[in-house]
């Protein structure tokens, strides 16, 4: 990962979100600041638990633990204090789905054990940690600090950002908040879809590898090394590109409950779209070190979007 992509990042967090409160508004109430300021306590519990366990343990996936349970537990925080208005319950349940969802494919990979701060740890940190950018330590303790731990979390808080100006609104629910949840559960079954082949596909190669065969020697497609199959040879991420879409969706719920077309609780999706352009270039770099075919995939098939099949 870019380590000036990373500034850039917590540069526009800083600047952005303010400057969008301040201009287009909607300027929040004394129910949604106390919310708020419930998140935020939430956050900060979580940002130091994440640095703290990280440091201690060596193991940086503390945060990817939590990323899928957060946004269950802020969506419901902010649905009670908001008097369990429709709206807000079906962004909750969404939120639910998507993170059940996401916290089991995690899991069946062995981050979550019983002894919290152990698990398996996301392959990218150990590659990350060696670069001599972030050598001596200090400078990966600076990085564990204020990206991994305090801006992920405080990315994640914002992704729920636009429940949390739905509080206390009157518009009932309606059309376009049908078609927002609609879309959200479409894509999140479209990200269920691609895990699950994604998840096939490892294990059934791994597993061939564990039988002492050679990479090369797999029959087809598994001697690639990575998957080409279903939604992954229409699009190098259909994970990712889902991920963004679902919180983009959620966010349209503002639209339904009359904020209007632009505010500022977007600010969560549009971070997260920059998040994974950084995020699914380094996991590319990583990939074509380790697969020849690599390079020609990332040609001929798009990044995000579904597009022509990989011959």
């Amino acid at each position: 990962m870019n380590v000036k992509l990373v500034g850039g990042l917590l540069a526009v967090s800083l600047i952005a979100c303010p400057l969008l409160y301040i201009f287009v508004g909607p300027a929040l109430d004394a129910s949604q600041l106390d919310a708020l300021k419930t998140l935020c306590i939430v956050t900060a519990c979580s940002a130091l638990f994440c640095f703290v366990v990280g440091e201690a343990t060596s193991n940086n996936s503390q945060m990817d633990k939590l990323w899928s349970l957060l946004p269950i537990v802020y969506t419901w925080i902010i649905a009670v204090k908001g008097g369990l208005d429709t709206r807000l319950v079906v962004m909750a349940c969404l939120a639910t789905l998507w993170g059940a969802r996401l916290t089991f494919n995690f899991a069946r990979k062995g981050a979550y054990k019983l002894k919290f701060w152990e698990g398996e740890e996301d392959y990218r940190w150990k590659v990350l940690r060696a670069r001599k950018e972030f050598q001596p330590h200090w400078k990966w303790l600076l990085f564990n600090l204020f990206f991994i731990s305090i801006y992920q979390n405080v990315l994640v808080l914002m992704t729920t950002f636009p429940a949390l100006v739905l509080m206390g609104v009157q518009t009932p629910f309606g059309w376009m908040d049908a078609v927002a949840a609609v879309l959200t559960l479409g894509f999140i079954i479209y990200e269920t879809v691609a895990d699950e082949q994604q998840w096939k596909f490892q294990t059934t190669k791994w597993k061939m590898l564990g039988e002492g065969k050679k990479l090369e020697d797999l029959p087809a497609p598994y001697n690639k090394g990575f998957n080409t199959v279903g939604l992954w040879g229409r699009s190098r991420h259909p994970n990712y590109f889902a991920e963004q879409a679902i919180w983009c969706c959620f966010y349209l719920f503002t639209v339904g409950g009359g904020i209007g077309i632009v505010n500022w609780s977007i600010i969560g999706a549009l971070l997260l779209i920059v998040l994974f352009l950084g995020s699914s270039a380094f996991a590319e770099e990583i990939s074509a070190s380790k697969y020849p075919e690599y390079p020609r995939y990332c040609q001929s098939v798009p990044k995000f979007f579904p597009g022509k099949r990989y011959q």
